[in-house]
């Protein structure tokens, strides 16, 4: 077996004032060929779980792209071309294949695309034989709709959040690809949403409503003709008419068990809508509990979440710790903030240095004005680190980082915006996490999975920005109306989308 892989990663916000290009896949990576898998050795991700169900079969494995730009705003025409280009041109060169496996994210947008997995794929099937399978991995928060259903081609979404489970969902999704090709399933999609938009703090499979959901997904895949049971609770800052909640099923050609067993997905989510409201807490009284309470407050920034597209150079929380006089008291405080210019500034004062910068908003200048601060330069490195959950083993890119010091405050300038998933954002630059009281992370619930350990406390603080986690403070504009938790529903009233 002839098997071609690739990947290509990034999650759209539309609510963010800035477009992702090029620039963004290359300070991550773009690697192509046999780059591929050189490039993600020792990490725990979709690709390297893929190749690893290959070679247990036997099967020859072709490599053919691998980029992730992150999360930002919706790609430029040109940067998504170049992706689809790169992509075809890989192919092109490596037919013929008897299957392809893809590893998209499933909520990436392009400044006139709303569904760039969709053309991915059309771009993908036009390159193969009508009867080659396409086998895709999905993140738990794609925005699936019907139109990106197509013959031969079936999905398979991360089961955990926070995201522990991309290795595994990569075999998985390998496994149903390689039976596909020797004949043993016919895999065949069938969707089910609903009229809701659940916000990712109450939506972890760990704890909360949601746990009785996964055990029943996997209790459905105990049916041999269920091959794998999907759940979508989507990225919710995008500004898209269909955008719901979505389960996807893919039976082994049974449309009808499937269709069954996505619709009761579905029903069990609207069931517990209620229950998946976030319990928030505002900034000011975190702030104030963290400082009071014995041991670590580990705070979620949910507002200006890098992992859900925000720019990540809200000063929000560094202006509100001031004006509480924070930097004045005891309590050593974590915290990042993404700002280019301040970061070389800093590093060319260099260690030890006193130097008074301008921070914050370069990318989201509409969304506030810089905060003036004085402070020490503790630390210059380059903002590369590897991560220990989630895409475990991949390295991440910060940039060029510097760890000014405001008084006992902490603030991790960095030069490049990434996911704020893992402790070594903290770490990497010598910032001890058993010794501060307060840490503050860019993220709504992913950040647990590492952080949790550290923490004596977790709070969710309402923070304004492009990734507000009080979805009724969302400013849609296309949405399709009514929708949870924006309308009332009728406790019979299912509104179905399909």
């Amino acid at each position: 077996m002839r098997i071609a892989l690739a990947q290509i990663i990034q999650e759209s916000n539309t609510f963010v004032p800035f477009a992702t290009s090029i620039d963004h896949f290359s300070a991550q990576y773009i690697r192509r060929g046999e780059e591929v898998f050189h490039g993600l050795k020792n990490t725990k991700v979709e690709l390297t779980g893929m190749l690893s169900s290959i070679e247990a079969a036997g099967g020859t494995p072709i490599p053919l792209l691998a980029t992730h730009g992150s999360c930002g705003g919706p790609l430029t025409r040109e940067c998504l071309d170049f992706l689809l280009n790169s992509l075809v041109h890989e192919l092109d060169k490596s037919l013929p294949v008897d299957g392809v496996l893809l590893a998209l994210h499933g909520s990436m947008a392009a400044e006139d695309q709303e569904d760039c997995e969709k053309e991915i794929l059309e771009q993908i099937l036009d390159c193969l034989p009508s009867n080659t399978p396409v086998g895709i991995s999905l993140d738990l928060h794609a925005h699936v709709t019907p139109q990106l259903l197509k013959p031969n081609t079936f999905f398979v979404g991360y089961g955990a959040y926070p995201h522990t489970d991309m290795f595994e969902t990569g075999q998985k999704t390998a496994r149903i690809l390689i039976d596909t090709i020797l004949g043993k399933v016919r895999p065949t999609m069938s969707i089910s949403k609903k009229p809701m938009i659940i916000s990712p703090v109450n939506s972890r499979t760990t704890d909360g409503p949601m746990v009785d959901v996964v055990a029943k997904a996997r209790e459905l895949e105990k049916d041999t003709e269920i091959l794998a049971v999907s759940y979508f609770m989507v990225q919710p800052w995008l500004d898209f008419e269909d955008l719901g909640f979505g389960a996807l099923v893919c039976s082994d050609a049974n449309q009808l068990k499937g269709q069954k067993a996505a619709d009761t997905i579905c029903e069990m989510v609207w069931a517990r809508r209620e229950e998946l409201l976030p319990s928030l807490t505002t900034l000011e009284d975190a702030i104030d509990s963290g400082l009071k309470s014995p041991g670590v407050t580990i705070i979620g920034d949910c507002g200006d979440a890098t992992s859900g597209g925000a720019g990540g150079d809200n000063i929000t929380v560094l202006k509100t710790l001031i004006e509480k006089k924070a930097d004045q008291g005891p309590a050593l405080v974590y915290l990042t903030l993404v700002d280019a210019p301040g970061a070389v500034k800093a590093a060319k004062k260099g260690v030890g240095s006193t130097v008074k910068l301008r921070l914050g908003h370069t990318l989201s200048k509409q969304d506030g004005k810089p905060l003036e601060v004085e402070g020490i330069v503790k630390t210059i490195t380059d903002g590369l680190f590897k991560m220990s959950a989630g895409l475990e083993g991949a390295e991440m890119n910060f940039g060029l980082t510097v760890v000014l010091a405001v008084g006992p405050l902490r603030v991790a300038i960095r030069s490049v915006s990434g996911l704020e998933w893992d402790v070594a954002q903290f770490t990497s630059v010598g910032l001890d996490l058993s010794l501060p009281k307060l840490v503050f992370v860019k993220s709504p619930s992913h950040f647990r999975a590492t952080f949790g350990p550290y923490a004596d406390q977790i709070l969710t603080a309402d923070t304004p920005g492009p990734t507000r986690v009080n979805i009724r403070k969302v400013n849609y504009k296309k949405l399709r109306r009514p929708i949870h938790p924006l309308d009332t529903f009728d406790h019979k009233d299912n509104h179905e989308l399909l």
